[in-house]
């Protein structure tokens, strides 16, 4: 049973993120990406990894979101899409280069196989050791990430701030 469920979880994903990147309408690809974050939840859920799952859901597919969304709408308002598509070459490549790396991903795995045996102890992915974790051996890549963050909105005003009349 767990086995179709991750199946159904796993082509839910797929499905949403290839819409995410074949639908030309910012708002529809928002949404889609909604549907990839919480089918990714949904694979925390099936680790055990309770938190995870719920700052997901919280973080990502609900403020975060939320934030994309209104940003959408604020930037372009009453727009219409008309005219050639300019990503329209990208968009034919981007399917077969994808699929190419499905392939490879599943030759990767197949190849290698998938490590199954106790899970080391101290990792129940309770809030304990998430932040034990993060605060010890992950503060670098940690505080790094937040400077990128950091930079990126730094780099979006600046962007931002450029388009405006």
């Amino acid at each position: 049973m767990e086995a179709l469920l991750f199946a159904v979880v796993a082509l839910g994903a797929i499905g949403s993120a290839i819409g995410l990147v074949v639908r030309p309408n910012p708002l529809h690809g928002a949404l889609f990406l909604v549907g990839n974050l919480f089918c990714v939840a949904v694979l925390y859920l099936m680790l055990r990894a309770e938190f995870l799952a719920l700052a997901q859901v919280i973080v990502y597919a609900g403020a975060i979101m939320v934030l994309f969304i209104f940003a959408i709408m604020l930037l372009i308002p009453g727009k219409t899409e008309i005219g050639p598509d300019p990503l329209r070459g990208q968009r034919r490549l981007a399917l077969p280069l994808g699929g190419a790396l499905g392939l490879i991903v599943v030759l990767v795995i197949a190849r290698i196989g998938v490590a199954r045996g106790p899970v080391p102890r101290g990792t129940d992915g309770g809030i304990g050791t998430i932040g034990r974790l993060l605060f010890t051996d992950y503060l670098l890549p940690f505080e790094i990430t937040s400077i990128l963050l950091l930079a990126a909105l730094v780099g979006t005003l600046t962007l931002a701030k450029r388009r405006a009349p």
